[in-house]
């Protein structure tokens, strides 16, 4: 497990950012896209941030459109193909992990993303998780599924026994989810039992340097007491 400050975001609010532009989903879509790429380079420039993980699509998302789902597996195809061919990713030994119900995934979607973790499996300088058609319901049930089917059926399983079998190990410290709702959207669950809660009104593609600034000033204010 990675040590160091592990970051979970909830990247919303593309849809209504291209809607008051009068732009196509796909717009927004792909402004978003170029958000997160700026984030983690505003990131790297934090070393205690070790972990970033990335609410890309959730279960609940397959249910939209047809239309907005091609789009959506299109800008996940197009930025998995930036990371094969990315140096920065080599430079900065970033881990990637694509990780969900990989069944859901499109074909091209799910070949790209084995060469992505193929390509990345042995660094070590940090890591970013990229969830595609994931639920943290759907996370904890495997789990467990994967604990009857080794025969632990008797044996206590303690916190950090268990986090071996989820798909996101390390738990997570800050939330932070734009575009004004204040919930979790059964992202991480389990991980985020403890895990200082960000919200902010501004929409994915507009969140800023500045804005990451601030949260991560605020965040170092905080005093964690893991419910005690």
């Amino acid at each position: 497990m990675v040590d160091g400050i592990h970051i979970a975001i909830i990247p919303d609010g593309n849809r209504r950012w291209s809607q008051k532009r009068g732009k196509p989903t796909l717009f927004g879509h792909q402004a978003g896209a170029r958000t997160l790429e700026n984030f983690l380079k505003w990131s790297q420039e934090y070393p205690e941030i070790k972990m970033i993980s990335v609410y890309a699509l959730s279960t609940e998302n397959l249910s939209r459109d047809q239309k907005e789902l091609n789009y959506l597996w299109k800008v996940y195809l197009e930025n998995l193909k930036k990371v094969i061919k990315s140096d920065e990713f080599q430079k900065e030994e970033i881990k990637v992990n694509v990780l969900g119900n990989h069944n859901l995934w499109r074909s091209d979607v799910r070949k790209a993303a084995k060469e992505v973790m193929i390509n990345t499996k042995n660094y070590t300088k940090s890591v970013l998780n990229i969830l595609l058609a994931y639920g943290g319901q759907f996370e904890i049930i495997g789990s467990m599924n994967t604990l009857l089917k080794k025969g632990i059926r008797k044996i206590p399983i303690a916190g950090d026994a268990f986090n071996k079998f989820l798909l996101v190990k390390k738990p997570v410290d800050l939330v932070i989810r734009t575009g004004g709702y204040h919930r979790l959207s059964n992202f991480l669950l389990f991980q985020s039992a403890y895990a200082e809660l960000y919200f902010t009104d501004t929409l994915w593609p507009d969140f800023s340097k500045k804005e990451f600034e601030k949260i991560m000033k605020w965040y170092f204010s905080q005093q964690k007491k893991f419910g005690k």
